[in-house]
């Protein structure tokens, strides 16, 4: 790195996090100001004041400018979407035993001043009032968890970047002012019309000023600068920003601030996460290759811009309840960059700018972008075995996504062929087509299937809340045979499948009429051609998933209670109830509870015996869902249809504190398995094994992502020939198995374990979480505790 990159990333993760409260000021002052107005002009013009007169700054040394509030680290607060947990919390926040916030007393103040406006009057509150007390109850039980969903705004979505740099926010203005003159005011919808290119015409000239204010702060600081070269610096910086805040970019510099540009203003617009930028090394490549043709551009500076932007993603911050934050452990943001994959020709897409972007993103070993390689069978080699050494840096970056499943998959959803191929991981590892895509492609509720399962042995009783949701066809010692069983789970998955979805509706419903995103709507088509917001479904696409969690913990418990149980008898259904309901307690409580450790198959081992158990299971919750729609059926978006998903973040941990002890030899309140990984230290047969156990899930139906995580010591790809020997473990798990998705953990688990007893010596040590990273030293210690417990595998 260079020594400006050094110190910025060291003066970032040496400041503690705090709260802005600039933004959550002009948002109440605006809503107060316009109470008569529409909700959507309302946002509009709440944005405008927020990005007319919040802070605005440019750090010494900095090449790439825009900040997201008005500290280094320092969160915005959108109270629109909940504040409750904010006066509930407000003096825990520095106590918090992982994503810790340190506002100042006179922060404090302000925000309990800001809640009392908002009280009653959130999407949370409103959300809430529109579930049927049935579906509260099951929201509040846990089986089901929205909450992310009804505090957050858009998310898991990416904007139309290449159409962006290619013709510049000049064009989506007078496009916008001509679809507004064109609109007759003679109809409902006319006029919901008007009200949105009113609105869009407000927040894009407030964009376009926004940009203009960094040039004329360039200019003045260029004016008080006695050093010639960073005089110099500020002068580009100005020529950029005056560049770009009407016309299109024409420089590779003026092309990438621009991008940072649209990804930093659709952060304080909304509250949501997953904001991902794409297939950057794609739509900027055009830019660089004029750039390097005409020899103004070298690579070391385009290293140095590139590893400025990624500084600038992982100083945005956003601060969410600890029920919440539980739930996306390390306070990420998802901004993921896609590179690699295929052109639109089935071509290898590798790039000089490939390479570039992958060099940038391991010198600085950071959490954000969150990257994601496209591979396909003809990957080019020498990227391949660059992404391996990096890999090999420990930082769980990159991960891998499988074009020869998801581009066939989406032709299926009826996904037009240029626009499969133009595919982009999204946040984690969800995937959708930038600038296309609607309002969220996955992360809906969370459905814990261990709880469905443990109502499903129990005559449909949830043991946690003691209600009864769905009436069940028995007990676990009435059932005579395993399809039995099989037939109280479908029974009890349906049923929580249906109500996940209406919880969904409810939600939808909300953000659709209280908190519509204006420009991130604007940077998605057809949303200007249809004048329609994402979340009233003006995109092209609209598919989305929820999240299923503890697939591991399902599978292992129907083959202990298939094999144990039902075959082989060694434990009655009395006994395995008692157990599980004393938590196995005692000397004979751990002796079975060993009997369903290490008798019954494992998920993770190339098993036909669990494996399929678990395909089968999951089947009947896909199936199910395929009967629903979006709220957005009828709109003209193609789809509004729901896949599943199971990359459910750090959500196995507050997930699996929710569930009592399972038939799977857990012990109660323990973490669940992460993703669709197998359980921590049940996958004894090595990766392979593990590859073939997930590539026989129904992948094809999961779109919402089938998350697996390894863990290498990181002795294993030291040699040469195990860096070999792990790209062709890829390409056969890619190639041949269709895996999904892969992404690798390189640490030992004494660094983990030093960690966890001196963090002052690894505040830059970064892992991967879920389908994500984070610094180790923010989690709290049961997600460090979860990330130890998983299995070290050997090549």
């Amino acid at each position: 790195m260079k020594d400006r990159i050094r110190i910025q990333k060291d003066r970032i993760l040496k400041t503690k996090p705090t709260i802005c409260t600039e933004r959550a000021f002009f948002y109440t002052e605006a809503y107060r100001k316009n109470e008569s107005l529409p909700v959507i002009m309302k946002r509009a013009l709440a944005l405008k004041d927020t990005l007319e007169k919040m802070s605005i700054r440019i750090e010494a040394d900095e090449l790439i400018v825009g900040n997201h509030s008005s500290a280094v680290y320092a969160a915005p607060i959108f109270p629109e979407y909940a504040v409750e947990w904010i006066k509930n919390e407000i003096n825990d926040f520095e106590k918090r035993t992982g994503d810790a916030f340190y506002p100042d007393e006179k922060t404090k103040q302000e925000l309990l001043e800001i809640c009392e406006y908002w009280e009653g009057r959130t999407t949370l509150d409103k959300g809430q009032a529109l579930m049927s007390p049935e579906l509260h109850a099951i929201h509040e039980s846990g089986i089901i968890r929205a909450e992310g969903n009804l505090t957050s705004g858009d998310a898991h979505i990416a904007a139309n970047f290449r159409e962006i740099l290619d013709y510049g926010l000049g064009w989506y203005i007078e496009r916008t002012e001509k679809k507004l003159q064109e609109t007759d005011f003679v109809s409902e919808a006319d006029i919901k019309k008007r009200f949105f290119y009113e609105s869009v015409l407000i927040s894009l000239k407030a964009f376009s000023h926004f940009i203009y204010r960094f040039a004329e702060l360039a200019a003045e600081l260029k004016r008080e600068e006695t050093e010639p070269v960073r005089r110099a610096e500020l002068a580009t910086i100005e020529e950029v920003c005056r560049k770009i805040y009407l016309e299109k970019p024409e420089s590779f510099y003026e092309a990438l601030q621009l991008t940072y540009f649209v990804q930093l203003v659709l952060q304080i617009e909304s509250n949501g996460h997953s904001l991902s930028l794409g297939r950057l090394d794609q739509y900027l490549y055009p830019f660089y290759k004029a750039d390097k043709e005409s020899g103004s551009l070298e690579d070391e500076f385009v290293l140095e811009l590139l590893e400025s932007v990624w500084l600038k993603l992982v100083s945005m911050k956003k601060i969410r309840s600890w029920s919440h934050t539980r739930f996306s452990a390390g306070g990420p943001l998802y901004q993921n960059v896609t590179i690699g994959g295929q052109l639109r020709d089935g071509s290898d897409a590798v790039n000089d700018l490939s390479f570039l972007v992958l060099k940038s993103v391991g010198e600085t070993k950071l959490t954000q972008p969150n990257l994601t390689v496209r591979f396909h069978p003809g990957l080019n080699n020498d990227f391949l075995m660059e992404c391996i050494r990096v890999i090999q840096l420990g930082f769980g970056m990159p991960a891998f996504n499988n074009d020869s499943i998801v581009i066939p998959a989406f032709h299926n959803l009826g996904v037009e062929e240029e626009d499969a191929w133009d595919y982009a991981a999204i946040g984690c590892i969800e995937v959708a087509v930038p600038g296309k895509w609607g309002y969220r492609c996955t992360g809906k509720h969370f459905l814990n299937f261990m709880r469905v399962f443990l109502a499903a042995i129990n005559d449909g009783l949830d043991p946690v809340s003691g209600r009864q949701f769905q009436k069940g066809t028995g007990s676990l010692g009435d059932f005579k045979t395993y399809g039995q069983l099989v037939q109280a789970w479908d029974r009890q998955v349906r049923f929580y499948a249906k109500a996940g979805i209406a919880i969904d509706t409810a939600i939808d419903i909300v953000l659709r009429d209280e908190a519509p995103d204006i420009l991130c709507s604007a940077f998605t088509d057809d949303c200007i051609e249809r004048g329609m917001t994402v979340h009233e479904g003006g995109s092209k696409y609209d598919f989305v998933s929820g999240l299923q969690v503890g697939i591991a913990n399902l599978a292992d418990s129907l083959a202990a209670v298939k094999k144990l149980v039902f075959e082989e008898k060694r434990i009655s259904p009395e006994q395995l109830l008692s157990s599980m309901n004393d938590d196995f307690a005692g000397p004979e409580g751990e002796k079975l509870r060993q009997v369903l450790l290490n008798y019954a198959p494992k998920y993770g081992n190339d098993d036909n015996y669990v494996d399929e158990l678990i395909a089968e299971a999951y089947d009947s919750y896909l199936d199910e869902i395929e009967k629903y729609f979006t709220i957005r059926k009828g709109s003209g978006a193609i789809g509004c249809r729901y896949y599943g998903g199971t990359s459910s973040i750090s959500g196995n941990v507050p997930a699996g504190a929710l569930v009592p002890a399972t038939p799977d030899g857990r012990k109660a309140w323990k973490p669940l398995a992460e993703g669709a990984s197998p359980s921590a230290g049940a996958d004894r047969q090595g990766p392979t094994a593990v590859m073939r156990s997930i590539s026989k899930l129904p992948t094809e139906k999961i779109l919402g992502g089938v998350l697996l995580n390894q863990k290498l010591l990181p002795s294993v790809l030291k040699s040469a020939g195990n860096k070999e020997k792990l790209a062709s473990m890829l390409h056969t798990f890619f190639d041949d198995m269709k895996g999904w998705h892969i992404q690798y953990n390189i640490v030992d688990k004494e660094t983990l374990l030093d960690a966890q007893e001196r963090p002052e010596e690894y505040h830059d040590l970064v892992v991967r979480v879920a389908g994500y990273s984070a610094f180790y030293t923010n989690l709290s210690a049961e997600t460090q505790n979860d990330i130890i417990a998983r299995t070290e595998q050997t090549l």
